[in-house]
């Protein structure tokens, strides 16, 4: 098994949105994570793959 870190293909954030508030996102490279500020969450980019469930974002504080 390799420890290969998966990037996170930044084009990809033409095309997300956030699926509570529908509005854009801003990529944290540091975090993994992808923000959305309108609906208060963080949805977590695992192995380079946006995990854009409500059930999973991370409350931003």
């Amino acid at each position: 098994m390799s420890d290969t870190v998966v990037e996170f293909d930044r084009r990809m954030l033409e095309a997300l949105i956030c699926p509570r508030s529908q509005q854009t996102l801003r990529y944290d490279a540091e975090r993994q994570e992808l923000i959305s500020k309108s609906a208060g969450l963080a949805y977590p980019i695992r192995n380079g793959i946006p995990v854009m469930l409500i059930d999973e974002a991370r409350v931003l504080d």
